[in-house]
């Protein structure tokens, strides 16, 4: 059983190498345990680094790209490299590196492929009261959108099966942590969640400049991962607002021509004609959407069978080397 430990990293030089000497050695009932960076487009020496310490993988972008698409190349690079399972942490030392073992014990015990590290987010003195509620918000937004019980979903502190790291996709350009949620809830993955501690903030988070900034963009994030996988649903929901609108004058208009009432009125039936088209409009889109969501899910599994023939080509092809830096440009 084969451990890989990622981390994401953007000029993490100052602070790598705390949160590597964190990382666990040995976990009961893994047989290796390996390290990579997804280097992101750093400008300092985070990959020297890395190197000087023994990280044995390096994922490298000459440009930022991100965390979302960092977070995909990590996985490739993981599932290339052999691993059975894949924990992503952050480069701050954010989290407790103890927890990785508490962390992936539901995977290796079987009860599920995506594990959740919940944050105790009162407890974290540098939360501002404001931002504990909008964790908690957020986290309840996510859970409805995805039919799952996740507590704290912007954690970034997971650990993935082989399996489910192959069919996860991340669309957005911004974060991983929300759409994956809604991902694996609507696809049934078995997902769940472990508390885990936090360590002293060593740095502030790089992820949004402002609090609302960060609302607005997961928001957004929540909302386009709900219309991928449940778009009639949206599209339904939206199409019934002019349509209930447009009955209710429809029914205006019939209730003043049956009284003798109707001239003068007339407006109100071209407004009515004219919202019910709309609602129909939208409902026909979602129905498109609808379609279009059905050959993505066949899609998907295409490129499941596509990546489990892939990944295991490659992962069975013995390395020549203790360091096998993974590069992608």
């Amino acid at each position: 059983m084969k451990l890989i430990i990622q981390i994401p990293c953007y000029n993490e030089a100052e602070t790598l190498t705390i949160t590597l000497d964190d990382l666990p050695k040995q976990i009961e009932g893994i047989d290796e345990i390996e390290y990579l960076i997804i280097n992101d487009g750093s400008t300092d020496d985070t990959v020297k680094v890395a190197r000087n310490w023994g990280v044995h993988h390096v994922v490298n972008f000459c440009r930022n790209k991100g965390l979302a698409k960092g977070f995909m190349a990590g996985l490739d690079a993981c599932l290339r490299n052999g691993a059975d399972i894949i924990v992503n942490t952050d480069a701050d030392n954010q989290y407790c590196g103890a927890d990785i073992e508490k962390l992936i014990r539901p995977i290796l015990d079987g009860k599920a492929d995506i594990v959740v590290g919940e944050r105790p987010i009162d407890d974290t003195a540098h939360f501002s009261p404001l931002k504990k509620k909008l964790q908690h918000l957020g986290s309840w937004v996510v859970r409805k959108a995805s039919h799952t019980d996740i507590p704290d979903a912007p954690s970034g502190f997971r650990a993935y099966s082989r399996e489910a790291a192959m069919r996860i996709n991340v669309v957005n350009d911004y974060t991983y942590t929300l759409e994956t949620i809604v991902q694996a809830g609507r696809n049934r993955m078995a997902i769940t969640s472990v508390p885990i501690r936090t360590n002293p903030e060593l740095r502030s988070s790089r992820l949004f400049h402002s609090m609302w900034g960060y609302v607005k963009k997961s928001m957004l994030t929540i909302f386009r991962a709900l219309v991928w996988y449940k778009p009639l649903y949206c599209f339904s929901l939206v199409a019934s607002l002019p349509s209930v609108v447009g009955l209710a004058f429809c029914i205006r208009f019939l209730y003043y021509f049956c009284v003798g009432r109707s001239n003068g009125h007339v407006q109100s039936l071209i407004l009515a004609c004219t919202l019910l088209i709309i609602g129909f409009i939208t409902f026909v889109i979602g129905l498109l959407a609808d379609v279009i969501a059905a050959n993505r899910k066949i899609l998907e599994d295409v490129q499941y069978h596509i990546r489990k023939v892939e990944y295991d080509q490659k992962s069975a092809v013995p390395s020549t080397s203790d360091s096998s830096p993974f590069y992608d440009n």
